[in-house]
């Protein structure tokens, strides 16, 4: 089975809004400390089925980028999307958004998809060991800011 983890952070916004601002991936960069954004490809403008874009990455001085393909795009509920480097499965992402009483509960999940060559490479090119922990660390980081900059962010978006 493959390597799982997941991180929930509530947010004082509702969630088409915190969904808007996650599914926007070119401003990932804002709150992730590894993507510093992205771009879409092939004419995708937005997060629709079947949509990719290039997301840039960055561990110190090691740069490297990957394609992602959005799986599932429910506004206010899901989003999620594969990722792949020089054509090799790295991950699955989802984001889900639960309504609360006081805004909603956002839950990143990573789910490692990297077969033996992917994982060998993974370390020279980025610099890290992409685990568990690792991806835990992140996502936590990540969580946070999305939840600062939404917070502070006026309700008209």
């Amino acid at each position: 089975m493959a390597e799982q983890v997941s991180v929930s952070q509530e947010i004082s916004v509702p969630a088409e809004n915190v969904w808007a601002m996650i599914s926007d991936v070119t401003r990932m960069g804002e709150w992730s400390p590894e993507n510093e954004g992205a771009t879409w490809l092939s004419g995708a403008t937005g997060p629709q089925p079947g949509a990719a874009f290039r997301g840039m990455n960055r561990n110190g001085k090691k740069k490297w980028k990957t394609v992602g393909k959005i799986v599932d795009a429910e506004p206010g509920r899901l989003l999620s999307f594969r990722v792949t480097a020089m054509g090799l499965k790295v991950a699955e992402w989802r984001y889900e958004f639960q309504t609360t009483a006081t805004g909603c509960l956002v839950t990143e999940t990573w789910i490692d998809q990297r077969g033996p060559v992917a994982k060998v490479l993974g370390k020279p090119v980025s610099g890290v060991e992409h685990d568990a922990a690792y991806s835990r660390a992140g996502m936590e980081q990540t969580l946070e800011r999305l939840k600062s900059a939404a917070e502070s962010t006026p309700a008209s978006i």
